[in-house]
């Protein structure tokens, strides 16, 4: 791909994945080329079939493990690529911290040598089972360093320390977002977290698990409300390295999650309680008054209007032999 004075390139790293591939599909609108990278070990080519046959998209399978060589001249490099699930960054928990490590240092050495922004995806369990409610940027968090959260949790603190080096040491413009919990189609059926599990397990008809006694809350943002928030902070004229937290700021407990997922889908499943799994935090909410104030932004979606758009991709996806069957 070859990009034109007057054209900008990104680079989406985790671009078949989740939230990225909804961010190359806003880059290709935006009239930007867009550079796909991805391993492919949760991202999938579902997510961007549409997007292939577009002159401005290129998708390249590759691991930011290691060093990335490519020929075209980016602008702005989004590093989206690591494991989000328990159920997937706990699957090979080493890799996990290499990515969150290794694959970050990669992708700062990729901006310092184009001189490009470079916006790093790091998230809420930075602030592990908090202390502090709702949780500001400012908060330092409570984070076990060794449990079965820790290779995702860890990881992305240390990602976001070689973040704030390579700005301080080479003077580079890193912006970086703490994603709160987001959900949406292109979702993973067995992506494991909460609001995936329980639409489907209603649309299923089997038991809605919950773990713990469904007092615990989080804070549920729809995948638009925060490609919205992306966008905008790497589109500021001037460096700001943030970071800023992303995300809604309406707390649900899992009880009333359940409750309003059933009444969508008009499923008869009942609920089920677990035991609560090791370190996972009581509360979760973001103070959004950065990203108020810095960005102009803040959710738009409701939670009832957002699983209303979220339950028929699903449905679909139950439908698909090999979805049906958590393969994605």
């Amino acid at each position: 791909m070859a990009a034109s004075n007057t054209e900008k390139t990104v680079l989406i790293a985790g671009g078949a994945g989740f939230i990225g591939s909804h961010l190359c599909a806003r880059y290709l609108l935006d009239g930007w080329n867009v550079v796909c990278l991805d391993n492919l070990r949760t991202g999938s080519p579902k997510n961007i079939a549409s997007l292939k046959n577009q002159a401005k998209f290129q998708f390249v399978e590759h691991d930011i493990i290691n060093p990335i060589k490519p020929a075209a001249k980016f602008n702005l490099i989004l590093n989206f690529a690591c494991p989000a699930s328990p159920v997937h960054y706990q699957a090979d928990p080493i890799f996990t911290a290499k990515t969150s490590f290794l694959g970050t240092m990669n992708l700062l050495d990729l901006a310092r040598s184009h001189s490009a922004t470079l916006l790093h995806a790091s998230t809420s369990e930075v602030y592990g089972d908090p202390l502090q409610h709702p949780q500001p940027e400012s908060y330092w968090g409570n984070v076990n360093t060794i449990g079965p959260r820790s290779c995702y949790d860890e990881g992305k603190r240390v990602a976001e320390t070689l973040c704030y080096d390579y700005k301080n040491l080479f003077k580079l413009d890193v912006r970086m977002i703490r994603i709160f919990n987001t959900y949406g189609p292109q979702m993973a059926l067995n992506d494991g977290r909460v609001v995936c599990n329980f639409i489907a397990q209603a649309l299923r008809g089997e038991a809605l698990t919950i773990y713990g006694d469904g007092s615990q809350t989080r804070s549920f943002c729809y995948v638009s409300d925060l490609v919205e928030g992306i966008v905008k902070y790497a589109a500021l004229p001037s460096p700001w390295f943030g970071p800023v937290n992303l995300g809604n700021d309406g707390e649900f407990t899992m009880i009333e999650l359940a409750r309003e997922v059933l009444a969508l889908t008009g499923s008869k499943s009942t609920i089920e309680y677990r035991p609560l799994p090791p370190d996972d935090p009581r509360t979760r909410r973001p103070d959004l008054t950065l990203a108020r104030s810095k960005l102009g932004w803040g959710p738009a979606v409701p939670l009832r209007e957002g699983l209303s758009r979220s339950i028929p991709y699903f449905r679909d996806a139950l439908n698909d032999p090999q979805l049906a069957r958590g393969i994605h």
